[in-house]
């Protein structure tokens, strides 16, 4: 049996993270943030994008962008990895695999990918509206523009449908 995938969709499946604190969903509810707590929402969204969008890849085949995004993803954990050395925080493992479910079709997989980056952006806008040291500011802000992008390759690949 394949693993499944799916990101923090509230309509299309959505409820394993939500319920447990898992990066977006639990930055969202989480109304007492620190600089820790942030890099540690920021990176389970990393991990969990990486593994959603993996997952789709293995089920549904090579379509574009999925195997870029799954690229990106890795430069984005690996932009987030040296704030928790330098700050002295322990790295989370990777738990993304134990919370995905597989979107039904295609399309499915492309409204995942939007509703996703959707909500990583305002987890990103709420982390920026902080006061942050500049490293960790500059790596918010190029995770969020990344995100932007990524949202409008799904929205593009969802107007084939």
């Amino acid at each position: 049996m394949k693993k499944t995938a799916i990101l923090l969709i509230c309509s299309l499946s959505f409820s394993a993270w939500a319920l447990e604190g898992f990066g977006s969903a639990g930055a969202s509810r989480d109304k007492d943030l620190t600089e820790e707590d942030m890099l540690i929402y920021a990176i389970q969204d990393e991990y969990a994008a990486r593994q959603e969008y993996y997952t789709i890849l293995e089920e549904y085949g090579q379509v574009s962008p999925f195997p870029n995004i799954v690229k990106a993803e890795e430069t984005h954990i690996g932009l987030l990895i040296p704030l928790f050395e330098k700050y002295g925080y322990a790295l989370p493992e990777d738990s993304s695999g134990e919370h995905v479910v597989l979107p039904k079709d295609l399309k499915s997989s492309f409204e995942v990918g939007v509703e996703a980056e959707i909500l990583n952006i305002a987890m990103y806008e709420q982390f920026l509206s902080e006061n942050l040291p500049a490293d960790i500011r500059d790596v918010f802000e190029k995770l969020k523009r990344a995100s932007e992008s990524h949202l409008r390759a799904f929205e593009n690949g969802l107007k084939r449908y």
